[in-house]
């Protein structure tokens, strides 16, 4: 994009997980052979390659050790969709016991929306997706499960105290019949955050087993392009992790 005649970006990507290699001498939260993760959103991309440089300090980039039940691959799948899920959640100040629904159940931010609204937060969860993802939604904890390719959620008139749509293809004013006088609207289009605290708070809960990655399909770096094809169908469920392999390692 705005590359003229050649891409301004020539590596993409901006989640990671690996081991770090070296650290400069300034690092104080982190060594050599260290499993970390996090996002390059700070510097651009770049999360497609063997080497990438990340700052210790926010805001640049953001990143924390690998919860200690993950590998790599797991680990990789969490900070954008999972910081994206909390942030948005946490604008609705959800108390417990409070319904909320969060449409496109089974993407990359719905399947953390899911737990973390039902585990985190505590709230009465209503999942909604396309049929063949309506136990994958139960299993992260939905209380309801709702197939919009056989109900439209809008018409049941049942009301809750968060709407949120996590796949962006819904709009305020369609939900609007479904919210409380008091209910929020959360969209994945509005903008985000993304802190080093809120990635550690997202290691404990996956520590705690509160909740986990759903990884779609893996690919190596050499079928990118095939996994971008993928993804752009707009069917995967949860996450599509890229391995990159370095010295017979992983």
């Amino acid at each position: 994009m705005f590359g003229l005649t050649k891409p301004k970006k020539t590596i993409l990507g901006y989640e990671v997980s690996g081991e770090v290699e070296a650290v400069g001498k300034d690092v104080a939260l982190f060594k050599k052979g260290d499993q970390v993760f996090g996002t390059t959103t700070g510097l651009g991309a770049g999360a497609y390659a063997e080497y990438v440089c990340l700052p210790e300090a926010w805001k640049q980039g953001v990143v924390a050790r690998n919860p200690a039940n993950m590998t790599c691959e797991e680990a990789a799948a969490v900070p954008i969709g999972g910081m994206a899920a909390l942030y948005l959640l946490g604008k609705a100040n959800i108390r417990t016991g409070q319904k909320v629904l969060i449409y496109g159940a089974s993407g990359s931010v719905g399947t953390f929306a899911v737990q973390l609204a039902r585990r985190h937060f505590a709230a009465e969860v209503t999942g909604v997706c396309s049929t063949s993802n309506l136990e994958l939604v139960r299993s992260l904890g939905a209380d309801k499960v709702i197939d919009y390719t056989q109900e439209d959620f809008t018409q049941s008139g049942e009301t809750y105290d968060v709407v949120f749509d996590a796949v962006g293809k819904i709009s305020s004013s369609r939900s609007k019949s479904s919210l409380k006088k008091t209910g929020v609207y959360l969209t994945v289009k509005s903008p985000t955050s993304e802190k080093t605290g809120d990635l550690i708070l997202l290691k404990e809960l996956i520590e705690a087993g509160k909740i986990r990655a759903v990884i779609d399909r893996r690919y190596p770096l050499e079928q990118i392009a095939e996994a971008h094809r993928y993804v752009e169908k707009g069917h995967k469920k949860g996450n599509v992790v890229i391995t990159v392999e370095h010295n017979d390692k992983t």
